[in-house]
Order: structure tokens, then sequence, then C-alpha cells
């Protein structure tokens, strides 16, 4: 018989490294079970078994499935900024710069329609966590652009930095146009055009520098 020895190091790595792939495991079911039934429709034991694990691990991770669904859209809104973000070349012209964002958010909303369209619809029913959680995601998107908006060439456009309810009434209907698209059975990269020249439009509106395709 053979006796393996495991490290301290080894002993208390594996205990985290199995507590993240569970938890990502459970998040991957959900995202899932959104795709097959929407998230109404979804039960924990809908989740579990597309995740391959049991309803123990289940409530080891998350009180509830409204629980883990704000820890999937959190993770999910998370990794949608990063995207964006260095998806941006801020040396480009400030126009540039808002259609690389404008088109990378597009492709992140486009690659999970489902889990894009169910942030949107069933977050709000779900209480004053899921309010907390539009209220979180709505800054940090504010806080992102913001900080893109912190550069050399954008502020030699003359445009200065938009505020934050500017931001606020641009995201929100960049969302809403994004939700209605689905809804109808539309592709979400056909609003990709209109969603550039609007938000140029918008954010735009005070720069010194010609709009693109203005006289």
């Amino acid at each position: 018989m053979t006796t393996v020895t495991r490290t301290q190091a080894d002993q208390t790595e594996t205990p985290s490294v199995d507590v993240a792939s569970f938890r990502q495991r459970l998040l991957d079911g959900l995202t899932a079970s959104i795709e097959q039934n929407g998230y109404r429709n979804t039960t924990v034991a809908d989740i579990v078994r597309l995740a391959r694990t049991s309803r123990r691990t289940f409530y080891e991770h998350f009180s509830s499935k409204e629980t883990c669904f704000v820890a999937l859209l959190t993770d999910a809104n998370a990794e949608m900024i990063r995207q964006i973000a260095a998806s941006v070349d801020q040396s480009a012209p400030w126009a540039t710069q808002v259609r690389q964002a404008v088109e990378a958010w597009i492709g992140c909303a486009e690659s999970q329609q489902c889990l894009t369209l169910s942030w949107i619809r069933d977050v709000p029913s779900l209480g004053a966590a899921a309010r907390e959680l539009q209220r979180e995601g709505m800054a940090a998107f504010v806080t992102m652009i913001l900080a893109l908006c912190d550069t050399d060439e954008w502020r030699s456009s003359g445009a200065g930095q938009p505020s934050r309810q500017l931001l606020v009434m641009l995201l929100g209907g960049l969302r809403e146009l994004i939700a209605t698209t689905v809804e109808d059975g539309g592709q979400v990269g056909d609003i990709t055009e209109i969603a550039v020249q609007a938000s140029i439009a918008i954010l735009g509106a005070r720069t010194s520098s010609p709009l693109p395709g203005s006289p």
C-alpha cells in the first residue's frame, strides 16, 4: 500500500479550491437553467441537477435560489465591466472609444442573451437585495465610464466628464433597448449601430470636436 502524505499547503489550499469549484458549478447550473426554463421557472432542484451536485452542497454555498441569482449576476456584471474596459483604446479618438465600449457591451450581452434579459426583467421582483444589486451594478458601470472619460484624449475633445445622472439615463436606455430587442425575437447585435450613435450623440453633446458624420 502506498501512503500519500499531504503537505500543510495542500491541506489549506485544496478546500478553498473545492469551494470555488462547487460555487462556480452551481452558478453555471443556474445559468443553464435560466437558458432552458427562465429564472422564474427554475428551482433549486434544477440547479443542482445541472451542476451535478447535491442540495446539501447548494445550501452550503447559498441560502436560496435568490441569493444564488444575485451572486451570478454580481459575477457576470464584474466580468462584463472588465471586458468593456479592456476593449477601449484610450489613446484613440473619443468617438472611437465610445464605439469600442458599446460594441464590447453589445458583444457581452449577445453572448448571454437569456441572462442579460433575466437581469433586466427578473431582478426588480426580488426585493431589497435585488435593488441593492441594481444600484451597485449601475454604480460600477458609471464608475467605469467616468474612468474611461478621464484621459487626455477625452479632455482634448472639450466634452468634459459626463455627469452621473446623464450616464444613468444612457445606461438605462441601452438596457431597455437590449431587453425589448430580445423580447421581440431580435438579435442584440442588430442594435449595435443605433446604440453607438446614440451614445456618441449624448456623450459628445458638449464636445468642441465635430461629431462623426456631421457636416
